[in-house]
Order: C-alpha cells, then sequence, then structure tokens
C-alpha cells in the first residue's frame, strides 16, 4: 500500500473539525452534531487537493483530562495521530475567539516539531473574519478563516495544504507514483465490516488486528460513535477494517446522535463484503444479535460469527453446544456458518479470523458451471418430486446459476414461480450441502414459463 502525506485536523471539542473533514473528502463521511464531542475515534479518508492525493485524519477534540478517563483515552488517541502528520490543521471558533484551551494545545502544538496551518473556522461574515485576527496571539502564524459548514474558503485552503506539505513526503509520493506505473494496479482490499452489540469487543478487536490502539476501548458501552476505516494487509493481500457503532434494538435508540450512528454502521454493513458478527460468549446469542445476522443475511453479506471473551467462559462445551443449537433453530437460512472462538483482549485464538474471513469470501464468490448444477437437481428431483399445486404437478425443468457475490440460482419450469416454500427450502439446503457453501446467503429465483397454447385474456 501507498503511503499517502497525512494532513490532521485538530483542536477543541465542537470548534468544526467534523465538517471540515467532510468538506475536504467532498463526501459526509464524519458524524456532525451540534453536541460537543461526537468524534471520539480517529477518523481516515482521502482527499485529492489540487491534483495531489492525501490522507486527511479528524481527531477527537483535544481536553484536558486524567489518563485514565474517557476524554483522557480520546486526548492520547489525537495527540497520536499528531505523532503521524506530515501537516496539522489546528482549529479554533472564530465566532468563540481564542479561549484558554486553544491557548494551551496551541503551546503544545509549537513543541511537536509538526508543520502548523492555522484554522479559524465559523467565520462568516466581516465580524467574524475580524475576530479571527485575535487568533495571531497563538503563535501558529497567519489564521485562514473560513466556514467549513457553508463552504467559505476551502478552496483556499486546499491550496494552502498542497504547498504546505514538506518537501520530502513530495519526493516520496513521486516515486510511489513511479512504482506504480511500472507495476500492474493491484486488485481492490477485501471490505469487512466488524458489527455487533454494543461493548462486545469490536474495538478491542480492531485494535488487536492492527497492533496498535487505534480505536478507543473501555468499559463504557457505546464508546465507538462513528464507522471508523483503517487498512491492514495479511498475506494474501490488503482489508480494509470497518469497526462500527453497536446495534440495539430500535425500541432502545431514542437520541438523534445514535440514530445516526446506527445508520452509519448499517451502511457500513452494506458496503461490506464479508461481515464479522461479534458476540459476548459469556452472554450466549441474544436476540439482536440474531436480528443482525439476518440483516446481514437480507443484504446478502457473507458473515463470520466472531465469539469474543471466549477466556471468560467457564463451561467452553456447553456454551458452543447452546450457541450452536440457537443458531440452528434460529437461523436456519445461514446454515453452517463459520464460527470463530478468540479473546481480542489477549489475542489467544485470534490467528483463526482473518483465514476463516477469507475463506467465507470465497464461498461468497463461488460458481457452479450449469451442467454440474443440472446433473444435481435431475438427482434431486428423483429423490423428491415437486409437489401438486392446484391439483396438477409442477414440471421444473433446469436451473443455472445467474451470479456470485452471494451465489444466485435461477430456476426455470411450468408455473416455477408457484414452488412452495418448502421445496424451495429443500433445494436451498441441497445447493449448500452438494456444492460446499456453509454459512452463505443462497438466492433461489423462480422463472416461469408461459404456455403458447393458452390464449391471454
Amino acid at each position: 500500500m501507498s503511503k499517502l502525506p497525512v494532513v490532521v485536523i485538530a483542536g477543541r471539542p465542537n470548534v468544526g473539525k467534523s465538517t471540515l473533514f467532510n468538506r475536504l473528502v467532498g463526501r459526509r463521511q464524519a458524524l456532525v452534531s451540534d453536541m460537543p464531542g461526537v468524534t471520539r475515534d480517529r477518523k481516515e479518508g482521502e482527499a485529492k487537493l489540487r491534483g495531489r492525493q492525501v490522507r486527511i485524519i479528524d481527531t477527537a477534540g483535544l481536553e484536558e483530562a486524567a489518563p485514565d478517563t474517557l476524554f483522557g483515552r480520546m486526548r492520547a488517541s489525537s495527540e497520536s495521530a499528531v505523532g503521524q502528520a506530515d501537516l496539522v490543521l489546528f482549529c479554533i471558533d472564530a465566532r468563540a475567539g481564542v479561549t484558554p484551551a486553544d491557548a494551551h494545545f496551541a503551546a503544545w502544538l509549537r513543541k511537536q516539531n509538526k508543520p502548523v496551518l492555522l484554522i479559524a473556522n465559523k467565520a462568516e461574515g466581516a465580524a467574524a473574519t475580524a475576530e479571527a485576527l485575535e487568533a495571531y496571539s497563538l503563535g501558529l502564524g497567519t489564521p485562514l478563516a473560513l466556514s467549513a459548514e457553508h463552504g467559505e474558503g476551502i478552496a483556499h485552503l486546499m491550496g494552502e495544504i498542497a504547498d504546505r506539505l514538506p518537501e520530502e513526503v513530495r519526493a516520496s509520493k513521486a516515486r510511489v507514483l513511479e512504482d506504480e506505473e511500472e507495476n500492474e494496479r493491484p486488485a481492490g482490499p477485501l471490505r469487512m465490516a466488524i458489527v455487533g452489540r454494543p461493548n462486545a469487543g469490536k474495538s478491542t478487536l480492531l485494535n488487536r488486528l492492527l497492533g496498535e490502539e487505534r480505536m478507543i476501548t473501555g468499559p463504557e458501552p457505546g464508546l465507538t460513535r462513528d464507522s471508523i476505516s483503517v487498512m491492514l494487509e495479511d498475506e494474501h493481500g490488503p482489508i480494509q477494517l470497518v469497526d462500527t457503532a453497536g446495534l440495539r434494538r430500535k425500541a432502545r435508540i431514542d437520541q438523534p446522535l445514535e440514530r445516526m450512528s446506527v445508520s452509519a454502521s448499517i451502511e457500513a454493513l452494506k458496503m461490506a463484503e464479508v461481515v464479522v458478527l461479534t458476540l459476548d460468549a459469556t452472554l450466549g446469542v441474544h436476540e439482536q444479535d440474531l436480528q443482525i445476522a439476518r440483516l446481514i443475511e437480507r443484504e446478502g453479506r457473507a458473515c463470520v460469527l466472531a465469539l469474543n471473551k471466549w477466556d471468560a467462559v467457564e463451561d467452553r462445551t456447553a456454551t458452543r453446544k447452546a450457541i450452536s443449537d440457537r443458531l440452528e433453530i434460529s437461523l436456519a437460512q445461514m446454515r453452517g456458518i463459520p464460527v470463530v472462538t478468540f479473546s481480542a483482549l489477549t489475542g489467544a485464538g485470534l490467528h483463526k479470523l482473518l483465514p476463516t474471513v477469507r475463506r467465507a469470501y470465497e464461498i461468497w464468490n463461488s460458481r457452479v458451471t450449469t451442467g454440474e448444477l443440472n446433473r444435481w437437481f435431475e438427482e434431486m428431483l428423483e429423490r423428491h418430486a415437486p409437489p401438486l399445486v392446484d391439483g396438477k404437478r409442477l414440471k421444473l425443468r433446469y436451473m443455472t446459476q445467474a451470479k456470485s457475490r452471494p451465489p444466485t440460482f435461477i430456476l426455470f419450469g411450468t408455473r416455477a414461480e408457484m414452488l412452495p416454500d418448502a421445496y424451495k427450502r429443500y433445494l436451498v439446503n441441497g445447493l449448500r450441502e452438494t456444492f460446499h457453501l456453509p454459512g452463505t446467503p443462497i438466492r433461489l429465483q423462480l422463472r416461469g414459463t408461459k404456455n403458447p397454447y393458452v390464449e391471454s385474456k
């Protein structure tokens, strides 16, 4: 994966960092709310600024707090992002003027030996622009007055970012571009989303896979509010990991911010190719876990069931059997779903997860030849003939696979569209067993043939 120049947006809470991030990446990627402290984890996106591809990182608000508190962990994450930056965009609220917190963190930034571009955001109108001049006192150079919400000054900012990136980054980027011209363009990454109920250990899992404290974690449920995308590479190639906010029952969601978080999680699930449904193994399978699994099946995504906190399970045999029985009864449409047990906190057993994800992805992409499919289909018809409908037996003729991702088959025959659900399940289960398609959604579409001797009315 090529290394892009990194631009980090930093500042105290509620100065418009996420709104500015969305403007720069060109889409509404980060959650935005009037409530301060919405952003907790670093949000990354790519942007093309004056012809230069850069990586933009949105961070949590910088606040004074004890290291072991939530706000302390958020600040540590933001400071870690600043440490990776090639350029820092330090944002203040022009309408509020320079606050003691702004002055404190500006002093800290001056000691980091990082190029800093001072942004006076929310500078709508002449009065706010004049107030932005107060930011000279921060000692970070000339403030750039703009309004991220209204798009004022964004074009100028993009040019300033491109001009201020260090020369060595430009040279490195030029070498990367030369290398890409010489080599064949790599295939896109496997898209994997981590979903589940709050406090199942999704962010701890992502941190363990990355080998760094990338996400804010802790005992508090619901820490992750936005869907956070990061890149990982295993021996088979790149994987785009997306950590999501916990999904609760609709009846329990009453805050607008949580509704936005849930919408972002569902959107990430829909965009994924493989979804890792993470459960707290000490609690077993909850009804909400099954609802999430059914959503994954409806969206046609490959799924891996991840049983986290396995090290805390006392009777593992009984727990595994109880979970398998519950899945067999309540999730028959995804029979054979792969299950991985591990501890995200210690890393025990985690080496099995990515190979299982890769295998689920291969099954999701499976194709069956038409000849092989119809030989199987004839055997299925001989074993159990199609049922009678309105006193007449359905004449099923042949099958073909229309597409993969997920495997989708079309069944042709006279009045095939009237096939009962029980017989469709018989065929789907046969497809799953014979062609080794465990756990993946299977689509069976029915196409009736028109009788040419029957006059249409």
